[in-house]
């Protein structure tokens, strides 16, 4: 794999330290309603939305316990280029609620279900943030065949939890102690949703932790609020929170595979206020190590650090995401080129 040696990563990084955190809002109204609810089994709906023409087709996941609109400052650009589709994963946004638990292989699953029922064919660009990262990934262990490139945005990884517990022995204890008390507060507020939120309460406060969200449009901001008080939502969210470090970091354990020569880019946040981007943390150091683990599972996997970014980068610096994106679509357009993806 042609990977850039620290030295020309520091120095790139640096140069970019000074990028302004985009400011822009996500304002596509066709974020604020289901697009093409999509028959996946069983009587299963999930809602896809895709934008533009061309192949290879975008596919975009989201991170735990959120949606498509997440996406709303990067799909549209990618779309002049290329097809490209979001979708709301079950019992999040429009779609039907989940009725299997949120494991990474469940999503995969589902997704692969999605894309040939709606007459999407493959091999596809799959992009993830954070879990949606995971999920991406397990598609991609799954269905190997299907899949043309990986942009990985921030991605959570399956090693992550049993390093930290490693580094820091207490944390093990620590986390079960309070996972058992949110999933007692998860299954309150699940409940409370059945009964009916009333806006203002105490619990409604507990429970509604999204409330508005200044990166979207008043419209689309009031109704991503809205959905949040969905019964189906917290479901889907307590089953994701318990699937993530468990079911589903087992799974992609098992199942992990090299990508042999799939044009690929994992980006990173800035982890550090230092010119380089650079941690200067052990949990910090954790993370940039993984993500070189997951850039070198593919002879052209590239690991990218992105100045001025939280965990969000699609939102706080967008072009580097769309950047990633269409490098990896051209590379895919193009798997002759004697040229990786650097």
């Amino acid at each position: 794999m042609r990977r850039a040696a620290v030295a020309l990563l520091l120095a790139a990084c640096a140069a970019g330290a000074h990028a302004a955190r985009s400011k822009a809002v996500v304002d596509d109204p066709a974020y604020a309603q289901p697009t093409r609810l999509v028959d996946v089994g069983d009587g299963r709906r999930l809602n896809l939305h895709c934008s533009g023409d061309g192949a290879p087709t975008v596919v975009f996941d989201a991170g735990l316990a959120n949606w498509s609109q997440i996406w709303g400052l990067v799909q549209p650009v990618v779309a002049r280029t290329t097809r490209a589709c979001s979708y709301d994963r079950a019992g999040l946004g429009f779609s039907d609620a989940a009725t299997r638990a949120g494991t990474s292989a469940n999503i995969a699953d589902d997704l692969h279900r999605l894309l040939h029922a709606a007459g999407i064919a493959p091999p596809y660009v799959l992009v993830g943030h954070s879990y949606g990262g995971m999920n991406v990934r397990m598609f991609a262990n799954l269905y190997r065949d299907e899949v043309a490139g990986l942009v990985l945005d921030d991605p959570s990884h399956e090693e992550h939890f049993l390093r930290v517990a490693r580094i820091y022995p207490e944390v093990r204890a620590i986390a079960a102690a309070e996972r058992a008390h949110g999933d007692r507060d998860a299954q309150a507020c699940i409940d409370a949703a059945r009964a009916g939120f009333v806006p203002g309460t105490r619990v409604f406060a507990q429970c509604v932790s999204g409330g508005s969200n200044p990166r979207y449009l008043d419209a689309i901001s009031a109704v991503y609020a809205r959905l949040q008080t969905q019964p189906s939502f917290l479901e889907a969210r307590l089953s994701e929170e318990q699937a993530f470090d468990g079911d589903s970091a087992a799974q992609l354990r098992l199942s992990r595979r090299g990508y042999g020569d799939l044009p690929m880019i994992v980006l990173t946040r800035a982890l550090s206020d230092l010119p380089s981007g650079l941690p200067v943390d052990e949990q910090g150091l954790l993370v940039y190590f993984l993500h070189e683990d997951l850039a070198g599972l593919s002879r052209r996997g590239v690991h990218r650090l992105v100045p001025e970014s939280s965990h969000d980068i699609h939102f706080d610096q967008p072009q580097a995401v769309i950047d990633a994106i269409l490098e990896v679509v051209a590379a895919a357009r193009n798997p002759a080129g004697a040229r990786a993806v650097d």
